[in-house]
């Protein structure tokens, strides 16, 4: 039997974006990849924007995603433990997949160790210079007023303004993601400036959706992982070295 040694991480998949039938599709692709990593995974973490919309009630939570959710809890029973960061699109994410699947439930950050290599994960979003609209919007979304608001909307009312939300989002218009350059690149310059006072091996992010693996320092890396519209991208440690891969089924 191959021993499990092998993390995986991914992001952006935003599942039940607009359309729908291609979120399906992209669903099915990702539980082969999940079926696929199971047999060498010791981990894995999903950094944000797993679903274009998540909010849990205190009863209900969106309909869909049941093969991989499915496929998650068959990982899970495996042993293979599992760690779901907060995106801009699923902050709503509370206690509910922690106690169905034993999920870990990150916020904002988690510094991780890898074998002696430091490593610095964050979903992306609202890090580095400008973005100030935004910046704000995220402290009023996540605040426990903002979430008791919604609470109290009806479900089919709360969910049925995301879903058409959803519709005008950059993910649901296949909006042509460009590398901007590493002088411009906000997620970049973030972890170059981490970098004035404390050193990481490695830093990985989501969010900016275009996938990158570049050498800040000698000793300094930063992947940004991409989304599964149009790259299916994914970093994996074997246990040696973080590397950045593409998913063909």
């Amino acid at each position: 039997m191959q021993i499990a040694k092998k993390i995986y991480f991914a992001s952006d998949f935003h599942l039940g974006s607009y359309p729908k039938e291609q979120s399906e599709i992209r669903e099915r692709e990702i539980v082969k990849w999940l079926d696929h990593i199971k047999q060498d995974a010791s981990e894995l973490y999903l950094v944000g924007d797993i679903f274009d919309f998540w909010f849990e009630y205190s009863t209900v939570v969106p309909k869909g995603y049941i093969r991989f959710l499915g496929k998650l809890a068959e990982l899970a029973d495996l042993g293979i433990k599992i760690t779901l960061f907060k995106g801009n699109h699923d902050m709503w994410m509370f206690g509910y997949l922690k106690k169905e699947i034993g999920a870990t439930i990150i916020d904002n950050e988690l510094i991780l160790n890898l074998n002696g290599k430091s490593c610095y994960i964050h979903h992306g979003d609202g890090l580095g210079p400008g973005d100030k609209k935004y910046k704000v919007l995220k402290k009023v979304f996540r605040s426990s007023f903002c979430q008791w608001l919604f609470a109290r909307l009806h479900p089919n009312l709360g969910i049925g303004i995301a879903q058409r939300w959803s519709k005008h989002s950059r993910i649901s218009n296949n909006s042509d993601e460009k590398f901007l350059g590493e002088d411009k690149e906000w997620l970049i310059q973030y972890a170059n400036d981490i970098l004035h006072t404390q050193h990481y091996d490695y830093f990985i992010f989501g969010h900016r959706h275009f996938p990158y693996e570049i050498e800040l320092r000698k000793d300094s890396k930063i992947i940004n992982l991409g989304e599964w519209i149009n790259y299916y991208t994914y970093a994996v440690w074997d246990g040696q070295t973080l590397n950045l891969q593409r998913w063909n089924s």
